[in-house]
């Protein structure tokens, strides 16, 4: 007996046959087949209004339940037609855009392969008196384990990668370095780390347009996936490619602060079907100029005041900086990737020219002598990157990836320094010359592997990581003041190893009004640091786990509550574990600690969000014996050191509110606050090995304010103020500081160039003192950095510009220690 078996996809027939033994496999067959049955190809051409074909166009394929979401996409050739494949049946929105035409959008629905109706783009008006675009304002989100600042298409797509990340809620720019709450941040760009010292990492950021930005996630508590080294994370997400061609941009600016400098630079894009290339170039020509005027109280065993200095600090310094980037994916089909990235960053010839002018006087003001002294340093310094990835999707939507890492960090430093000393009526006294010649090299090397499921209504990751790394160091002394002789005291070789294994297992879990997302992170860390001229060999070894959670509860559409966890550590970077000095001169150096021990803390958040733009948070940091650098002076021996040190405890808790609105349909103002403590406890070794406590109870408020100058958008401008009261740093608290900086952004031949104004830190008020001051510690510095200035920029966009491209990051943590 036969029965017959009718299969129908999407309501339409496709064949009937009589039910057999054979039939199972037959459906299993078929069942394997559905996908590539049910996938389409669609077929059009774009024309003007007098039917002749637009090549070169946009065409975009959004799913119809948002109009934003893109699924497919491509580009119409010279002859205007274009083909989206593997289209599964559905209803879509088709988006067709090409610079100087008016967007069409039109609704489809696909059952089968289709030949669409030519699409017409119709012309822009040439005259804008009675068009009105604003630009879209940026907007905030609060996700269960992140904030996210979504600036694509914003009147913040402007300047640079770095204007954008100091503009993000909650980010504070000290002494060159990105800081959340008072601590250093990790930098992401798609979920891959960007590792590279502080002044590299700026140079990079300046590098990449902030028109490329989709959004800035800051993410306090990072979940299991990523390192347990560090604090928060600043993850910059790209703007998703889509769509096959070519763009290229050249941009330079200009920029005039006590010297001027300048920077060019080329970015280059291109896409096939399979192929995406994305090559950066930039070139940056500096002389800057840094004054710090200095006071050191020294006290007697009396602990009276025997010894005031007064010194005056100058640095020029000059370097012509190399920052390239080359991406490369390439996608075997629509499952398997792989990808290459590099970044290399090359900066010879970085020459520091130090003077430095001291006056030591009596507790009564009188001049007891002078010394002047003139340090020159010549550094040359590199920094490779490479990257590849292997990306398998899998067939029940998760993925697994394969990530192989190398980095290559080679700095040669040498320096001489000589000091004449005098008596107070100027006559000379003394003098002390000596030269210094060290070198570091740094291999990174980090393997992982990572897989993500969706598991029990939930989506479930894993993964495992190994890092290795070798860096050699060594510094040789000399006193040059006569005949130059090697000082074996002063002079070392120092060998770091460190080895990291590494696991973690994350799952996350929606349910109607609740979000739970949990992870658990597990490292083991073996160390070893030789000190050849000191005789000293340092080994550790530790393993340790890094739980996280987040709990999420929307009670209704505008009240969301949700309270997280998760434990951190903080390892000490390779410079702060090189114990060789830098000299500013004989009596005032900076040096690192190879016994500095990794710091393990505990965060806690409690945010609650209202309307969706009303934001609240309380947070708890203990940051446990965290690496730090300490300021002391030696009051028998008249010197200054700072060095690294592991502090006895550190810990800092506050509440942040902010709120975004546009006050009108061309302002819009977004505004964090801040009410914070801080405190740091270390140990005074210069004031006999007491507990010393430095904290504050501070204010932070930072406000933009963006408006949209003309009715057809291309003219913006921004405004922002930034306030802190009080802040610390090791044993040091920063006194007040304001900073107030203007933009101005001019869009030119409908976006295919761009001109812009900047005017930072308007009143110069950004620079302030830093004292440390408590026992038998008395001393402060006024760092006057190149902070206010003007730049002007400009860029030219070549190419199918409105392409977006590849730009991403090279991932491997350890790098961020450099």
């Amino acid at each position: 007996m036969f029965d017959i078996l009718i299969i129908k996809i999407n309501n339409y027939k496709l064949f009937s046959m009589k039910v057999s033994c054979y039939t199972p496999f037959f459906l299993l067959f078929f069942i394997a087949s559905l996908p590539a049955l049910s996938q389409h190809i669609i077929k059009g051409s774009v024309i003007d209004h007098a039917s002749r074909p637009v090549a070169f166009a946009n065409v975009v394929l959004l799913n119809a339940s948002d109009s934003t979401t893109v699924y497919r996409g491509a580009v119409t050739n010279e002859d205007g037609t274009f083909s989206l494949e593997k289209i599964e049946p559905d209803i879509y929105v088709l988006a067709v855009s090409f610079v100087g035409y008016q967007n069409n959008l039109s609704r489809i629905t696909i059952n089968g392969n289709s030949q669409l109706a030519p699409v017409l783009l119709i012309e822009e008006e040439s005259g804008l008196t009675e068009i009105t675009i604003n630009a879209r304002k940026p907007k905030i989100t609060r996700n269960v384990d992140r904030i996210v600042f979504d600036v694509e298409n914003s009147v913040l797509s402007t300047g640079n990668s770095w204007d954008i990340l100091r503009k993000t809620p909650g980010v504070i720019v000290s002494q060159g370095q990105l800081m959340v709450r008072n601590s250093r941040v990790a930098i992401y760009i798609n979920d891959r780390k960007v590792q590279l010292t502080a002044d590299e990492l700026r140079e990079l950021l300046e590098s990449y347009s902030a028109a490329n930005i989709k959004s800035v996630e800051v993410i306090t508590n990072p979940p299991a996936r990523y390192e347990a080294e560090g604090g928060a994370i600043l993850n910059i997400v790209t703007s998703t490619n889509l769509t096959p061609g070519y763009k290229g941009s050249v941009n330079g600016n200009y920029t005039q602060a006590i010297f001027p400098k300048y920077q060019i630079g080329t970015s280059h894009y291109f896409k096939t079907e399979k192929l995406n290339l994305f090559v950066n170039y930039s070139f940056s020509p500096r002389k800057e100029f840094k004054s710090d005027d200095s006071e050191y109280n020294f006290f007697d065993e009396n602990g009276q005041v025997f010894s005031r200095w007064r010194t005056d600090f100058n640095r020029t310094t000059k370097s012509r900086a190399h920052n390239a980037n080359l991406i490369l994916d390439y996608n075997f089909n629509d499952r398997s990737t792989l990808s290459f990235s590099s970044i290399a960053m090359v900066s010879p010839n970085l020459r520091f020219k130090n003077f430095v002018d001291t006056e030591a006087r009596n507790p009564q003001g009188q001049l007891d002598s002078t010394f002047v002294t003139n340090s020159h340093l010549e550094n040359d310094q590199s920094n490779i990157a490479l990257d590849l990835k292997y990306t398998h999707k899998l067939a029940n939507d998760g993925q697994i990836s394969i990530n192989a890492h190398y980095t290559r960090y080679d700095q040669d430093r040498m320096q001489d320094v000589f000091t004449q000393y005098f008596s107070s009526q100027g006559q000379p006294i003394n003098q002390v010359s000596f030269f210094t010649d060290a070198a570091q090299d740094i291999d990174i090397f980090t393997g992982q592997i990572d897989y993500e499921s969706p598991l029990a209504k939930g989506n479930f990751e894993m993964g495992v990581k190994t890092s290795v790394i070798n860096s050699g160091s060594n510094i040789w002394y000399y006193d040059t003041l006569g005949e130059p002789f090697l000082v074996s005291s002063l002079s070392d070789n120092f060998e770091y190893e460190e080895i990291i294994h590494a696991g973690y297992v994350s799952f996350l879990r929606n349910w109607e009004k609740w979000v739970l997302k949990t992870g658990l992170r597990a490292e083991y860390t073996d160390i070893t640091g030789n000190s050849i001229a000191l005789g000293e060999v340092n080994t550790q070894d530790f393993f340790d786990l890094f739980p996280t959670v987040y709990l999420q509860h929307q009670f209704s559409e505008d009240h969301v509550l949700t309270a997280d966890y998760s434990r951190r550590i903080e390892r000490p970077r390779y410079e702060s574990l090189n114990p060789f000095r830098y000299f500013l001169n004989e009596n005032d150096f900076n040096a690192g600690n190879p016994n500095l021990k990794a710091a393990v803390s505990d965060n806690f958040n409690i945010n609650y969000t209202l309307k969706g733009q009303y934001f609240f948070d309380l947070y708890y940091k203990d940051n446990g014996k965290s690496p730090s650098t300490l300021a002391f002076q030696d009051n028998q021996n008249q010197t200054i050191r700072r060095v690294s040190m592991n502090l006895l405890g550190s810990k800092s808790y506050g509440f942040d509110f902010s709120h975004q609105r546009s006050l009108t349909n061309f302002w819009f103002v977004y505004g964090a606050f801040s009410l914070f403590h801080e405190e740091n406890t270390f140990v005074a070794v210069e004031s006999g090995n007491q507990a010393v406590t430095n904290e504050i109870d501070a204010f932070y408020s930072f406000i933009l304010n963006s408006f949209t100058l003309s009715k057809d958008g291309t003219f913006t401008g921004e405004l922002t103020f930034l306030y802190i009261s009080d802040f610390i740093s090791g044993s040091y608290q920063i006194e007040p500081w304001l900073t107030v900086s203007a933009g101005l952004r001019k869009t030119l031949w409908k976006n295919r160039a761009e001109l812009t104004l900047n005017i930072e830190d308007i009143f110069n008020s950004t620079n302030t003192r830093l004292t440390s001051r408590y026992l038998n510690q008395d001393n402060s510095f006024f760092a006057r950095e190149e902070n206010q200035y003007v730049r002007v920029g400009f860029k030219y966009n070549f190419g199918n510009f409105r392409l977006r491209d590849n730009q991403r990051g090279v991932d491997a943590t350890e790098r961020d220690r450099i």
